[in-house]
């Protein structure tokens, strides 16, 4: 069902959205809730995505949270490392949500392995961002 003339519409709802949880993420970050950031932040990225997928694709985005797809529906060119560290971040989302995996991930979340992969996520944030409305 596209979008057609709600597409600036969706697109700002997306990336809203992607801001709030932005915020939510450094607030988690500076609180050392380095496991809850992270998973907030793969929402940060999936949502731009979702706002670049209405862009290009003039239609509702995926019930997906796996960047790689998104990604791939959208057309981004993307280089092998980035390709590799967004199938990293998709397990942030996965090792918050099962039992299983959430101790294990916990453990893994040091304030170092947080601050790298944070880092990383808000400058994959900002060339998204870039990329809206080109």
């Amino acid at each position: 069902m596209p979008v057609d003339k709600d597409t600036d519409k969706y697109i700002k709802y997306w990336i809203g959205s992607a801001e709030h949880d932005f915020e939510v993420a450094e607030s988690l970050f500076e609180n050392a809730r380095y496991d809850w950031c992270l998973f907030i932040a793969h929402l940060v990225l999936e949502k731009i995505m979702k706002a670049l997928y209405v862009q290009h694709v003039n239609d509702f985005p995926p019930r997906t949270h796996d960047l790689i797809r998104i990604s791939e529906m959208i057309g981004l060119d993307i280089n092998e490392d980035t390709m590799e560290f967004l199938d990293s971040v998709n397990t942030f989302n996965i090792s918050t949500r099962y039992p299983d995996e959430k101790l294990r991930f916990y453990k893994l979340c040091t304030k170092e392995f947080a601050e790298e992969n944070f880092n990383r996520i808000k400058e994959i944030r900002d060339w998204l961002l870039k990329k809206i409305c080109q």
